[in-house]
Parts: C-alpha cells; structure tokens; sequence
C-alpha cells in the first residue's frame, strides 16, 4: 500500500508541473507511469548506428507561450540547454513546393494557372458574399472560407491522410483553431498589400531543449524527486476502488495506491471507462518511421508537409533544424510521420515493409537518397491526436459530466482534457490542476476542462 496526499496518473509534462506545483506547496506526491521512463507525448528515443548518436521526438514539439511563469519555470528547469531556434515549413503538393506562410511571389512561379484561376473565383464568391461562414464540419469551414479549390488540392487530401475520415465527418473545432489565416481573403490581403502581422498560428521562433524535447521531462523529472516525490514507472492502472463520490484508491498490477486527491493525465476515453462510462471518444495514433543519413543536409526546413493523399508520411521533420545536436557532426537524419489507428494494416507494419514503401513516397517527391541511408528506426504513439470528429463534443461533455461527480478527482493535460492544444497550454492545465487542490477557489475542474478554449490560438502572443 502505497498513501499520500495526492496521487497523479502520468508522468508527462502535465503530471509532473502538477507534482512539482504540489510538493512545493507542502504535500506529498505519488506519480504513477504507465511506460518504462516519463515525458509521454513529450519524450525523445535515441538510436544508435555504429559510433553515432541520433534523437528523435514524439513529434513535432516546441515550446511558444505567453505565460511569464511558466517561460521561467521551464529556463530554470532545462538553464543553458534551452535554445532559440528558428522554424522553416513548406508545403509539398503535386511536385510542388509552396512556401508557408503563403508567399505571392511563391504562389505565382509554382502554381498551376488553373488552381490560381480556382482560387480567384472563389475569392470573388467570398468578397461579394456568395458564399457565407459555415462551422456545420471541417469541410464546409473551409469551403466557405477558402473556396473548393483549395480545398479540393490543399486542405481535403491531407486532412483525411492525417485523421483517417472524410473531412466532412471532422468537427469544424480542428480548422478554427490551427488553419493560420482567416479566409480567402485574408489571404489576398495579406498578399497584396503586404501585410506585415503574424499569421495567427505561426510562430517562426520558438525555444527548443538542446538534446531533444525529452529533455524536459527528464529534467523535470529529477527536480520533482530531489523535492521528495516518488515515480513508479511500469506502472499500469487496472482499476479504481470508488464510491458514488469519491476515488478511494488506484489498483495497478502490483500495488494499491491510495491518496486523499488525484490528478489524472490518463486518456480522457480510458479514465472513463475505467470509472465506468464508455463515452465513444477517440485517438489518432501514429508511428515515425526515421532515417539516420550519411549525408550532411536533407532540406533546409524543419516541416515538409505532405499533402498528397496517396503518399504514406503526412509530414517530414528534420531533427537538426531544431538543433544541431539531434544529429552526428556532418550527418543528417528525418523523421516521417505517418498516421494510422491502432491495430490496423499500418500500424501492424514490419519495418523493412513500411520502409520500402515510404522510400517510394521519397522518391515520388524527388528525395532519391536510398544510398545515403545508415539505418531506420521505427517507434510509435497510440494517443498522438484526439479525434475531433462531429460528435466529440457532445461525447466529451458526457465524459466530463461523469467523471466530475468524483469530488477528489482532477483532469488535466491534453489527453486528459481531450484537447487539441498546445503544450504550453498541456502544462498550465496540470499547474491549474495542483493549485486547485492546494485551495485556489478560483480554478474550478470546467475551467481546467476549457482553459483556452478561445477561437484564436495564442502561438504569435508570445513571450518564448
């Protein structure tokens, strides 16, 4: 029997600011931790090739925020091993390549005269009104606002590559708050004449841990434990003990854990049906397929989208232009992510399998490097984006609804919350979380639950 005042369930970047809030406040902390090391989302593999190093991230992470606190929370935690670096992205589409932000200058020398005759039609439709605002699905959000050109090229084929349905069957939510500019013509405007604002989801500059973003959480890790808490990794929840208002204990394979709070950063779908409600919510997964490459430059961005739906890889990442460090001296390495549910073809997938496919896709947008090619590594992440489909919000509201009748139980984190959010936004639900238990009477579980819940996402509005 393992007793404390506050037990957090996940050791990523939420839980452990919310042990650390915590045991800083005088209570004593157990965090428990599915995998075998913390960081969740936010850990980072590293693969050996001979006498070299190579680092990986769970994706495409980096550190934006305009939260005065927690920007020097995460200085002092990572000091010196927290760099600026810069952010390059393209867009790869029919053997095009379109810089993004949009460029007029780019858009002119690479589109084709039809798709830019499209586009213009379509803004004329906008302009005079003929089309109007629709939020009914992602697909109608766009249409409306951007024209089917656009959507039939750009937005449609990737978006159902990336989520795995029809975007028509997508919530509207997803476009609202990552599509970077308003609408058509927003677009022209910024265009023609010049428009020197931030597109509203882009943020060139960003900080960045120097040995990957895993880094993080490891270093958070270890200022949790000098401090006096306790992580159990391996460490897999089985059950609850629990009343009609009140979790009475957390059941794991080899030990009973009991605490007078609880913070879980468990997936919102596995909580509740752990506390009995099945509320039909749903995850995307992925799996990194990544190349260690005897060669000293890929590209020269950090994001290649790829927006051809019969291409595998959704998104191309080079380690090295976060850091320097992520590769060996003179030596490169991408990271291609390709969505899939699990359980299904893709994510059964040998590797030499997924491999030869994917080096077709290469090939297919003029990548021949086959004989640069030192290694491959394949790793993958069960919960890597929550479904937003048409009937989430409704399922998570009943979510929700259930498991706030537990009077000890907090939800935070960006899997907790069922949140498409970013990670600055993951790491102030888990501090909201801990000051709340420590008797904060302004944080209530529904502001955690919606804690920037705005219509226009904060990545420009930064101090990072």
């Amino acid at each position: 029997m393992q007793k404390s005042d506050v037990v957090i369930i996940g050791a990523g970047v939420s839980g452990l600011i919310a042990g650390i809030k915590l045991l800083q406040g005088g209570k004593s902390v157990n965090i428990i931790e599915k995998e075998s090391e913390v960081g969740g989302q936010c850990r980072s593999e590293r693969f050996s090739v001979k006498d070299d190093e190579y680092r990986f991230d769970y994706g495409g992470h980096r550190f934006i925020t305009n939260n005065k606190e927690l920007l020097d929370f995460v200085e002092e935690i990572l000091g010196d091993n927290l760099l600026v670096s810069q952010r390059s992205s393209v867009i790869l589409h029919k053997n095009r390549v379109y810089d993004y932000p949009l460029n007029l200058a780019n858009l002119l020398k690479k589109a084709p005269f039809w798709l830019l005759f499209g586009a213009f039609i379509d803004t004329l439709k906008i302009f005079l009104k003929f089309t109007k605002p629709d939020d009914k699905s992602f697909e109608s959000w766009i249409k409306s606002r951007f024209g089917k050109t656009l959507y039939d090229n750009f937005f449609a084929p990737y978006t159902h590559k990336l989520w795995g349905i029809k975007p028509s069957k997508l919530s509207a939510d997803w476009a609202g708050q990552r599509i970077s500019l308003l609408d058509l013509k927003d677009v022209f405007k910024r265009l023609l004449f010049k428009n020197k604002n931030s597109v509203r989801t882009y943020a060139k500059s960003y900080r960045y841990p120097k040995y990957g973003f895993g880094q993080l959480p490891l270093n958070m890790a270890k200022k949790f434990e000098e401090l006096g808490g306790k992580i159990f990794v391996d460490t897999d929840v089985s059950a609850f003990e629990y009343d009609e208002n009140r979790i009475k204990s957390v059941v794991t394979k080899d030990e009973v854990f009991e605490a007078k709070d609880i913070i879980s950063t468990m997936p919102l779908n596995e909580m509740s049906s752990k506390l009995g409600y099945e509320s039909g919510l749903k995850f995307r997964s992925l799996r990194f397929l990544c190349l260690a490459l005897d060669m000293e430059d890929f590209s020269p961005y950090t994001w290649q989208y790829v927006s051809d739906f019969e291409l595998l890889p959704t998104r191309i990442q080079e380690p090295k232009r976060r850091s320097s460090y992520m590769s060996p001296v003179s030596k490169s390495s991408i990271m291609l992510e390709i969505p899939c549910d699990k359980g299904d073809d893709i994510w059964n997938m040998d590797k030499e399998e997924l491999l030869k496919i994917v080096k077709a896709d290469l090939k297919e947008l003029n990548f021949d490097i086959e004989d640069k090619i030192a290694d491959s590594f394949v790793f993958e992440t069960e919960h890597a984006y929550t479904l937003m489909d048409i009937k989430y919000k409704d399922n998570r509201d009943r979510a929700i609804s259930h498991l706030n009748r537990f009077e000890n139980l907090v939800i935070a984190g960006r899997q907790g919350t069922f949140r498409y959010i970013f990670l600055d936004t993951a790491m102030e639900t888990g501090l909201m979380a801990a000051k709340m238990i420590l008797g904060d009477s302004e944080i209530t579980k529904d502001k955690i639950f919606n804690h920037r819940n705005e219509k226009e996402v904060i990545e420009t509005k930064s101090v990072a």
